[in-house]
């Protein structure tokens, strides 16, 4: 074993298990192994001397228990794809840890989650060492949603570790469990109205959300804008709220444990909303006994073509757990969030969360506090199913009030003071604290570039920019020497994926990937860090009322990514009869700096498949394009031109191409 020196005596033994060379997905030297006396363990990936430029990249996970998610594709999760390639393509090797824990559950010690990170990384610079010749690798570190957690505990604990960082779609130490609690209350109150709200904000709409909305709904819509959810989302409010589900439930479980008078007062004290509860509240009240069925495992369930929550899927990697249950009988009403109370059986007392249902089967969005006693689970068991929790929660950011820097909240003061009764406890940094072990200082050594998505709904756009007021503070007139924040218009949490079943539009014809931002960051990041070769500057932007606003031109908005303005019959709307032809107009033009435009593609009919491409031979800053088509069947179509730029123009990259979307809506009669 070469010989290494650990600045933390907990990782000063470590050892291979495996070192070869392997073909797939292209050839490398794969070593793996670990730390003596430790849970951690890790994989690297060497690339052939020839395609080496000294240098390494270390995704992080949003969760922990996994040194190998390079090799499986199903569980990127918030990494890039294709990530072995891209870091040999960009001249540096991968490292993976499983961040000091063997499972999906962190170390009691939460700071041995970037402890083990920053070991990790210096132990591969030991072997990079012995593999190309002596010399210090450069290292760059890079997650996103709870992988930016990570990140950022990782780059401002471990000073000298990495020289760069890339933070993508990232919260707060407020976020959690806040930004899901006010999405369920809005989706909640809005459930029937969001075809409304989508429909004024569609290219060609009103722009009047709140038309057509009662009191109480208007209400709901104001307060989730105002904490930051971008109402353009909305479209997706159906998966929204299934997948959110099942991650909010592990949430919900850690709010019994830490603030258990909570749920007692919610229902009995003045001030908050169950005490003197509306009509709809009551109207959602659940409370029913029955038994079990069937229980469909993960595996049952992926057969079957079913969702699957989150949790889940993660679960998934280790043992077959319940992905749902049927139930002998099931209660009027939307059970969504419900929790699911094993009464009889060997899981007797146990806790379930209710992700969504379709008929008798109920999706579980399970909490960690009840993971493992859910193999336990049997057919016959009595259940209590009572959505009295998930009712309460819903307004508890409401009474949570954070220090003024959290301005969303400014919503709930008066003259600067809460206007709702207050918990004792403030959760969201005990979340923060449990998923990183660390909460942000905005003080860290070497250069970050974050990337930010305008459409996310689960890490609100608002929430880098907090970040940076915080690193503005540290580093005051020093700030662009050594940080980047690039927004992502049309972009949303994870990658749009459209189904065979989607409605039209599909998703893929209303948003775009966010990677091909993360990729070209990162190879700005080595640039900035090693040729001192600054990268092109932040997006411009305000934040108004929680919302954060971007100019309409790229030369005004800055960043990296293209700008697409589409118009038909020279406006956003356009009314035609079956067989009349649209002139649609566009241009795609590309921030200073920020590269050249590749490629153009057209979706009339939102199928998402993008027939008619562009015939682009030429690498420009700068696009115009006209297209005639016309419909052969009425209704109401929202074409779609998907532009891509890249850096150096070059139209046959594979990373690095950086996407945006143009649309406008056609009415045909």
């Amino acid at each position: 074993m070469v010989r290494f020196k650990s600045r933390d005596p907990l990782f000063s033994r470590p050892y291979v298990d495996v070192d070869e060379w392997r073909d797939q997905p292209v050839r490398h030297r794969y070593v793996h192994g670990g730390f003596e006396g430790t849970e951690c363990r890790f994989s690297f990936y060497f690339p052939p001397p020839e395609h080496y430029e000294g240098r390494f990249f270390q995704p992080l996970m949003a969760v922990t228990g996994i040194e190998t998610a390079a090799t499986m594709p199903a569980m990127h999760g918030f990494m890039i794809p294709d990530t072995i390639p891209f870091a040999f393509e960009s001249g540096g090797y991968l490292v993976e840890s499983n961040q000091g824990s063997t499972t999906m559950f962190p170390p009691e010690d939460r700071t041995i989650i970037y402890r083990a990170s920053a070991a990790v990384a210096s132990f591969s610079r030991v072997m990079a060492a012995e593999m190309y010749g002596d010399h210090r690798p450069y290292g760059y570190i890079y997650g996103g949603s709870g992988g930016a957690y990570k990140t950022i505990a990782c780059f401002e604990n471990c000073p000298g570790v990495w020289d760069g960082a890339v933070p993508f779609v990232m919260g707060t130490p407020m976020s959690m469990p806040n930004n899901f609690t006010v999405m369920a209350h809005a989706i909640r109150v809005l459930k029937d109205k969001f075809p409304l709200i989508v429909d004024a904000l569609e290219p060609g709409g009103s722009g009047d959300m709140y038309n057509g909305l009662t009191v109480e709904e208007r209400e709901a819509l104001a307060e989730v804008t105002r904490m930051g959810f971008p109402p353009r989302a909305w479209f997706n409010a159906e998966r929204i709220a299934f997948g959110y589900t099942g991650v909010f439930s592990a949430l919900i479980d850690n709010i019994v444990k830490w603030d258990p008078e909570y749920f007692k007062d919610f229902w009995n004290v003045p001030g908050y909303l169950g005490a003197n509860p509306p009509e709809s509240l009551k109207r959602a009240r659940i409370q029913h006994r029955t038994k079990i069925k069937k229980v469909v495992t993960t595996d049952e369930a992926a057969k079957m073509g079913l969702k699957l929550t989150m949790p889940a899927k993660l679960a998934d990697i280790k043992i077959p757990l319940p992905a749902a249950l049927q139930l002998e009988s099931v209660p009027e009403g939307n059970l969504q969030g419900a929790t699911v109370t094993i009464m009889s059986g060997e899981a007797a007392g146990h806790v379930l969360h209710i992700a969504g249902s379709i008929k008798d089967l109920v999706f579980i969005g399970f909490g960690a506090e009840h993971f493992r006693a859910l193999t336990k689970i049997k057919a016959g068991d009595e259940v209590q199913v009572d959505n009295a929790m998930y009712l309460a929660v819903q307004t508890y950011h409401r009474h949570q009030a954070p220090s003024p820097d959290y301005y969303v909240w400014d919503q709930f003061r008066v003259a600067g003071k809460p206007m709702y009764p207050q918990r004792p406890i403030l959760l969201g940094p005990l979340y923060t604290w449990d998923a990183a072990g660390a909460l942000p200082t905005g003080r860290f050594a070497g250069k970050m570039i974050v990337v930010q998505a305008l459409m996310d709904e689960a890490a609100f756009p608002w929430q880098a920019d907090w970040y940076r007021r915080l690193v503005q503070a540290a580093l005051g007139p020093r700030l662009d020497d050594h940080f980047r924040l690039w927004f992502v218009d049309n972009a949303m949490h994870t990658s749009p994926v459209a189904l065979p079943t989607d409605p039209r539009p599909v998703i893929t014809t209303r948003v775009v990937s966010y990677i091909g931002v993360i990729e070209q960051a990162l190879r700005d990041l080595s640039a900035w860090v090693e040729k001192g070769l600054a990268p092109p500057a932040s997006t411009v932007y305000r934040v108004v009322d929680g919302q954060v606003e971007v100019p309409p031109t790229a030369t005004e908005r800055k960043g990296i990514q293209p700008v697409v303005t589409v118009k038909a019959n020279g406006g956003e709307r356009a009314e035609v009869a079956v067989g009349e032809p649209v002139e649609f107009s566009a241009v795609i033009e590309v921030p200073p700096g920020a590269g050249y435009v590749i490629s153009a593609e057209w979706d009339f009919e939102g199928a998402g498949d993008f027939p008619v491409v562009e015939n682009l031979n030429t690498p420009r800053t700068c696009v115009s394009l006209k297209r005639t088509y016309a419909f052969s069947k009425p209704g109401t179509y929202f074409p779609a031109l998907r532009a891509t730029s890249h850096r150096q123009g070059d139209f046959k990259a594979r990373c690095a191409r950086i996407q945006n979307i143009g649309r406008v809506r056609v009415v045909v009669r």
